[in-house]
């Protein structure tokens, strides 16, 4: 009754509390298996793909279903393929089921490969450098 009104946050304060905040749920996106996408893809949420798309996707996590399949480049937080890909993969988390096929590069911070699974391409460490050549010593004279 008698003690101090409160003060009102900083507005350095408030922005913490503003940055701290979680994230909005954002509901998963559907690429249903007679969609075919001509084109980029970007978006801050999740994507099922069970259908095509001709082009690059930059998501926070992608799932390819067996039907799906994407000719292009793919970047996001996790990848889980059951289905096709042509062309690199940059994700901290790489799963390959059984039924993926991938023909390129992955560069990742963790990847899972299972029994059955084909891939043909480079396995490269989030942060390694690249090497374009194997160099071998060179023999003492």
């Amino acid at each position: 009754m008698f003690s101090k009104p409160a003060k009102a946050p900083s507005s350095s304060a408030r922005q913490e509390l503003a940055d701290a905040a979680p994230r909005k749920a954002i509901a998963m996106s559907l690429i249903a298996e007679n969609v075919s996408v001509d084109g980029d893809l970007a978006s801050d949420g999740d994507i099922q793909l069970d259908g095509a798309v001709h082009g690059d996707l930059k998501v926070a996590h992608l799932s390819i279903g067996e039907t799906g399949q994407v000719e292009g480049a793919i970047s996001a937080e996790a990848v889980e393929i059951r289905g096709r890909v042509a062309g690199t993969i940059t994700a901290k988390t790489v799963r390959l089921y059984a039924t993926a096929k991938v023909d390129g590069d992955i560069t990742h911070a963790q990847l899972a490969i299972e029994p059955g699974a084909h891939f043909a391409g480079r396995s490269v460490k989030l942060g390694e450098p690249q090497q374009e050549q194997l160099s071998l010593p060179m023999a003492a004279e």
